[in-house]
């Protein structure tokens, strides 16, 4: 079980990631915009950041640009419904686990969350 931090402006999609999270066992904080992230990042440690790129006050690039540089332990999956964001990050593609391309299943995100905490306790075996 991994506590796991998600920043989605769309309620909907917001939802479905924090009861699919929870479903698979997670604990999650779940907020609408990269700015209440920032916040929840300061008050709780978290295994996992899960961010939308397109969100108001912050998106989801600035935001994992400042997770990375106050957590580099903490890996970051992204989520976008636009292809030309996808681009802008697999630029950062060292601060970023994985991209999910929206829609998604249940099974995907459950898949790319396991990928990413798997090689997050990978790496810190060695």
């Amino acid at each position: 079980m991994a506590r796991i931090l998600v920043a989605e402006d769309n309620a909907a999609v917001r939802e479905f990631v924090e009861r699919g999270l929870i479903h698979f066992g997670h604990e999650v904080v779940a907020v609408a915009d990269g700015g209440a992230a920032v916040g929840e990042l300061g008050r709780a440690t978290f295994d996992l950041l899960i961010t939308d790129i397109v969100m108001p006050v912050m998106d989801g690039i600035a935001l994992a640009l400042k997770a990375s540089a106050d957590f580099p332990e903490m890996p970051v999956l992204m989520m976008t419904g636009y292809a030309h964001e996808r681009q802008r990050a697999y630029n950062l593609s060292e601060l970023i686990a994985d991209v999910l391309d929206k829609p998604f299943t249940l099974e995907a995100l459950g898949e790319a969350v396991n990928r990413t905490l798997t090689a997050r306790s990978d790496q810190a075996g060695h």
